[in-house]
């Protein structure tokens, strides 16, 4: 009889994955064969303009898929050949050459550092040939990307910084509090975590220029009593001609984002309508009900960790030896494990997500501006050669905004409603 590992158990589970996410591929892909729009859309496009969404949409799902086979197999080879223990040892034999005895260099916690950096390093390079590819081969052929090379780099080199400078003191910080005995540190961790959570929105960059002033979103802002702090414009045309809006911030530090391609493609009343629905988000509270909602979640896997920490079976089965149980490596081990979870937390997510932006979108029609946002979302979708026909399992799968058709759809009926 064959001894239960947890190592395949994991990889089990992922090729399962991977196997459901080629299927769901297949059925997208026959959805955008069909020859022809949804009759809601049809008037919008020329054949030619169908034929260039239609193979825009294609080679996107394509790339997508190519690039999950890849990181499937590849994460299943890597765990097969011990990257991770191995990763674990390279980081100690760097701190032993390099550490120079600095009391500071010693031991799990900058150990601990020194492998999520290894890990980082070899995440950038292993992804850095798929996103150059997305960027100036897939993106540049259909019309969108206006990124040069040398942004490009300028990005992944602010990104790498950004790295070094943030993640050694969380990791450190982390770990200091993994290696604690307490009961409690599954609270600990979770306060740790939802305090970094906060900061990172807080200090969210705001690369962005120059400031957008509109009377009607000011009045409309006023309107909600909905504490505006700042509005700013996106330069996303520097890098892509998609389009984009978004909110974020707590209390009373409120911001919305709008991408400069938006304000050229849409008229003033579509991005008010746009705008309207983001607030709308903020009005139903949908952002301090997410929040409550992952905290929840967060709390239960930490606490379900703290439960299974100290197995010396996990170890051994990943690779590392004998009586070698490092906090952070436990914690990591952890997130494989719960995979399956994740899944059906994804799923959740994705529902819920899609229920919330119908509501924004419901209460953009309360304040008549139906008709303005279905301008908007059409704008976008033709711009943006977004998905024209999504396959039901597929769009359940991935998408967390319902499909174009559906939104219009409610939107009609909310529009009735509200007059």
């Amino acid at each position: 009889m064959m001894e239960f590992s947890w190592l395949h158990a994991v990889l089990a589970f992922n090729t399962a994955v991977c196997l459901l996410h080629f299927y769901l591929d297949k059925r997208q892909q026959r959805a955008l064969c069909r020859p022809k729009p949804h009759p809601a859309v049809a008037h919008l496009y020329s054949d030619a303009e169908f034929e260039k969404k239609r193979s825009y949409n294609l080679a996107k799902l394509q790339f997508s898929s190519v690039q999950n086979l890849w990181d499937s197999a590849l994460t299943a080879a890597m765990l097969l050949a011990g990257f991770l223990p191995a990763t674990w040892q390279l980081a100690g034999v760097l701190l032993a050459r390099w550490g120079g005895g600095r009391p500071w260099l010693q031991g799990d916690v900058a150990q601990s550092v020194v492998w999520v950096l290894l890990q980082a390093a070899a995440s950038l390079l292993l992804s850095l040939p798929w996103s150059a590819w997305s960027t100036f081969v897939l993106e540049a052929r259909h019309g969108f990307n206006k990124t040069s090379p040398a942004t490009f780099i300028a990005d992944k080199c602010k990104g790498v910084l950004l790295g070094l400078l943030f993640l050694p003191p969380i990791i450190a910080a982390f770990t200091a509090i993994l290696q604690r005995s307490s009961p409690y540190v599954g609270l600990y961790l979770w306060a740790f975590l939802l305090a970094v959570q906060l900061f990172v929105v807080t200090v969210y960059p705001t690369v962005i220029a120059p400031l957008f002033n509109t009377s009607a979103i000011e009045q409309l802002a006023a309107s909600l009593s909905f504490p505006l702090k700042k509005l700013f414009v996106v330069d996303g045309s520097r890098r892509s001609a998609h389009s984009n809006a978004y909110m974020y911030g707590f209390g009373a530090n409120k911001r919305i984002c709008l991408y400069d391609t938006l304000i050229e493609q849409a008229s003033q009343e579509q991005v008010v309508a746009v705008l309207a629905h983001e607030l709308g988000h903020w009005k139903l509270g949908h952002m301090p009900k997410l929040l409550v909602a992952s905290q929840i979640v967060s709390l239960a896997q930490l606490l379900l960790f703290t439960a299974v920490r100290t197995s010396s079976a996990v170890f051994v089965d990943f690779g590392f030896p004998p009586g070698v149980r490092p906090a952070l490596a436990g914690f990591l081990l952890f997130q494989q494990l719960i995979g399956p979870v994740d899944e059906v937390l994804g799923l959740l997510s994705n529902l819920v997500s899609r229920t919330f932006e119908f509501q924004a979108d419901a209460f953009a029609a309360s304040c008549g501006k139906a008709d303005d946002l279905k301008g908007a979302l059409l704008v976008l979708d033709k711009e943006n050669k977004g998905a024209l026909a999504s396959d039901p399992l597929y769009s359940a799968y991935h998408y967390s905004h319902p499909p174009l058709v559906e939104r219009l759809a409610a939107l009609d009926a909310a529009g009735k409603k509200a007059l």
